[in-house]
Protein backbone atom coordinates (compact mmCIF):
# COMPACT_ATOMS: atom_id res chain seq x y z
CA UNK A 1 0.00 0.00 0.00
CA UNK A 2 1.60 2.95 -1.06
CA UNK A 3 1.59 6.21 1.88
CA UNK A 4 0.16 8.63 -1.33
CA UNK A 5 -3.42 7.56 -2.02
CA UNK A 6 -6.05 9.36 -3.80
CA UNK A 7 -8.45 10.13 -0.10
CA UNK A 8 -5.47 11.31 1.95
CA UNK A 9 -5.20 13.93 -0.79
CA UNK A 10 -8.86 14.55 -1.29
CA UNK A 11 -8.96 14.97 2.74
CA UNK A 12 -6.43 17.50 2.96
CA UNK A 13 -8.51 19.56 -0.12
CA UNK A 14 -11.48 19.52 1.81
CA UNK A 15 -9.65 20.18 5.22
CA UNK A 16 -8.09 23.28 3.57
CA UNK A 17 -11.35 24.05 1.85
CA UNK A 18 -12.72 24.44 5.07
CA UNK A 19 -10.32 26.26 7.12
CA UNK A 20 -10.62 28.61 4.14
CA UNK A 21 -14.40 28.87 4.65
CA UNK A 22 -14.32 29.21 8.26
CA UNK A 23 -11.56 32.00 7.60
CA UNK A 24 -14.10 33.92 5.30
CA UNK A 25 -16.97 33.31 7.88
CA UNK A 26 -15.17 34.41 10.46
CA UNK A 27 -14.21 37.86 8.49
CA UNK A 28 -17.97 38.11 7.20
CA UNK A 29 -19.44 38.12 10.55
CA UNK A 30 -16.48 40.75 11.42
CA UNK A 31 -17.61 43.12 8.91
CA UNK A 32 -20.91 42.58 10.17
CA UNK A 33 -20.24 43.69 13.03
CA UNK A 34 -17.96 47.03 12.00
CA UNK A 35 -21.48 47.63 9.70
CA UNK A 36 -23.65 47.62 12.43
CA UNK A 37 -21.15 50.00 14.78
CA UNK A 38 -21.12 52.38 11.55
CA UNK A 39 -24.90 52.47 11.71
CA UNK A 40 -25.37 53.22 15.11
CA UNK A 41 -22.21 55.53 14.96
CA UNK A 42 -24.60 57.71 11.74
CA UNK A 43 -27.19 57.48 13.78
CA UNK A 44 -25.87 59.10 16.74
CA UNK A 45 -24.27 61.31 14.36
CA UNK A 46 -27.59 62.68 13.39
CA UNK A 47 -29.18 63.23 16.58
CA UNK A 48 -26.05 64.88 17.76
CA UNK A 49 -25.80 67.19 14.89
CA UNK A 50 -29.75 67.82 15.62
CA UNK A 51 -29.03 68.71 19.24
CA UNK A 52 -25.93 70.59 19.06
CA UNK A 53 -27.71 72.62 15.89
CA UNK A 54 -30.69 73.50 18.87
CA UNK A 55 -27.62 74.19 21.97
CA UNK A 56 -25.79 76.84 19.22
CA UNK A 57 -29.39 78.37 18.83
CA UNK A 58 -30.35 78.70 22.43
CA UNK A 59 -27.08 80.53 23.14
CA UNK A 60 -28.39 83.68 25.03
CA UNK A 61 -25.12 85.05 26.30
CA UNK A 62 -21.50 85.59 25.70
CA UNK A 63 -20.13 83.02 28.37
CA UNK A 64 -22.58 80.71 27.21
CA UNK A 65 -21.34 81.35 23.41
CA UNK A 66 -17.51 80.81 24.56
CA UNK A 67 -18.29 77.24 26.51
CA UNK A 68 -19.91 76.14 23.51
CA UNK A 69 -16.97 74.67 21.77
CA UNK A 70 -15.92 72.62 24.86
CA UNK A 71 -19.46 71.33 25.44
CA UNK A 72 -19.71 70.22 22.30
CA UNK A 73 -16.56 68.95 21.34
CA UNK A 74 -16.24 67.14 24.50
CA UNK A 75 -18.50 64.10 24.12
CA UNK A 76 -17.65 64.09 20.22
CA UNK A 77 -14.28 63.41 21.54
CA UNK A 78 -15.37 60.36 23.79
CA UNK A 79 -17.45 58.90 21.40
CA UNK A 80 -14.67 59.28 18.56
CA UNK A 81 -12.68 57.26 20.90
CA UNK A 82 -15.04 54.88 21.78
CA UNK A 83 -15.64 54.08 18.65
CA UNK A 84 -11.62 53.28 17.31
CA UNK A 85 -11.99 51.06 20.55
CA UNK A 86 -15.11 49.13 19.14
CA UNK A 87 -13.52 48.99 16.11
CA UNK A 88 -10.31 47.61 17.69
CA UNK A 89 -12.14 44.99 19.31
CA UNK A 90 -14.27 43.58 16.90
CA UNK A 91 -10.78 43.37 14.48
CA UNK A 92 -9.04 41.78 17.30
CA UNK A 93 -11.48 39.40 17.92
CA UNK A 94 -11.56 38.55 14.21
CA UNK A 95 -7.68 38.16 14.18
CA UNK A 96 -7.74 36.17 17.28
CA UNK A 97 -10.96 33.60 15.93
CA UNK A 98 -9.42 33.14 12.26
CA UNK A 99 -5.72 32.89 14.30
CA UNK A 100 -6.97 29.91 16.59
CA UNK A 101 -8.90 28.59 13.20
CA UNK A 102 -5.42 28.25 11.86
CA UNK A 103 -3.56 27.00 14.97
CA UNK A 104 -5.93 24.36 15.19
CA UNK A 105 -5.41 22.97 11.37
CA UNK A 106 -1.74 23.76 11.86
CA UNK A 107 -1.64 21.00 15.14
CA UNK A 108 -3.99 18.71 12.59
CA UNK A 109 -1.20 19.09 10.11
CA UNK A 110 1.60 18.37 12.23
CA UNK A 111 0.27 15.19 13.51
CA UNK A 112 -0.82 14.16 9.50
CA UNK A 113 2.83 14.95 8.80
CA UNK A 114 4.08 12.70 11.48
CA UNK A 115 2.08 10.07 10.59
CA UNK A 116 3.15 10.60 6.91
CA UNK A 117 6.65 10.50 8.17
CA UNK A 118 5.92 6.99 10.34
CA UNK A 119 4.54 5.39 6.92
CA UNK A 120 7.20 6.89 4.74
CA UNK A 121 9.71 5.17 7.25
CA UNK A 122 8.43 1.69 7.38
CA UNK A 123 7.48 1.72 3.64
CA UNK A 124 10.83 3.22 2.86
CA UNK A 125 13.81 0.60 1.65
CA UNK A 126 17.22 -0.15 3.94
CA UNK A 127 19.58 3.52 3.51
CA UNK A 128 16.92 5.77 3.30
CA UNK A 129 17.34 6.98 6.56
CA UNK A 130 19.12 10.38 5.96
CA UNK A 131 15.68 10.97 3.74
CA UNK A 132 13.51 10.43 6.38
CA UNK A 133 15.78 12.59 8.76
CA UNK A 134 15.65 15.48 6.24
CA UNK A 135 11.95 15.32 6.26
CA UNK A 136 11.81 15.26 9.92
CA UNK A 137 13.77 18.05 10.60
CA UNK A 138 11.91 20.04 7.74
CA UNK A 139 8.64 19.26 10.02
CA UNK A 140 10.77 20.34 13.01
CA UNK A 141 11.89 23.88 11.33
CA UNK A 142 8.24 24.43 10.43
CA UNK A 143 7.04 24.03 14.09
CA UNK A 144 9.58 26.22 15.15
CA UNK A 145 8.92 29.03 12.89
CA UNK A 146 5.06 28.84 13.51
CA UNK A 147 5.75 28.98 17.45
CA UNK A 148 8.03 32.12 16.51
CA UNK A 149 5.42 33.72 14.39
CA UNK A 150 2.76 33.12 17.15
CA UNK A 151 5.22 34.73 19.47
CA UNK A 152 5.53 37.87 17.59
CA UNK A 153 2.15 38.17 17.03
CA UNK A 154 1.35 38.15 20.54
CA UNK A 155 3.96 41.00 20.90
CA UNK A 156 2.77 42.95 18.29
CA UNK A 157 -0.87 42.38 19.48
CA UNK A 158 -0.01 43.93 23.32
CA UNK A 159 1.92 46.59 22.09
CA UNK A 160 -1.06 47.23 19.98
CA UNK A 161 -3.65 47.31 22.56
CA UNK A 162 -1.15 49.66 24.60
CA UNK A 163 -0.63 52.09 22.05
CA UNK A 164 -4.32 52.51 21.71
CA UNK A 165 -4.98 52.67 25.46
CA UNK A 166 -2.67 55.52 25.30
CA UNK A 167 -3.48 57.33 22.68
CA UNK A 168 -7.16 57.20 23.07
CA UNK A 169 -6.69 58.22 26.97
CA UNK A 170 -4.15 61.03 25.77
CA UNK A 171 -6.92 62.18 23.00
CA UNK A 172 -9.67 62.49 25.13
CA UNK A 173 -7.48 64.51 28.44
CA UNK A 174 -6.32 66.83 25.59
CA UNK A 175 -9.35 67.99 24.84
CA UNK A 176 -10.03 70.98 27.18
CA UNK A 177 -13.18 70.25 29.54
CA UNK A 178 -16.32 72.44 29.25
CA UNK A 179 -16.71 75.06 31.86
CA UNK A 180 -19.22 73.91 34.44
CA UNK A 181 -19.98 77.93 34.94
CA UNK A 182 -21.27 78.58 32.01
Amino acid sequence: MSAFNNESILAAQKTAVDTLLSVVNTALASAERVAALNLHATREAFEDLAKNGKAVLSVTSPQEAMALPGNLAQPQIEKGVAYTRSVYEITSAAREDATAIVESKFEDFKQSMATLADKIATASPAGSEVAIATLQSAVDAANQAFARFNESMSQVRELTENNVALVSNATVKAVPKANPKS
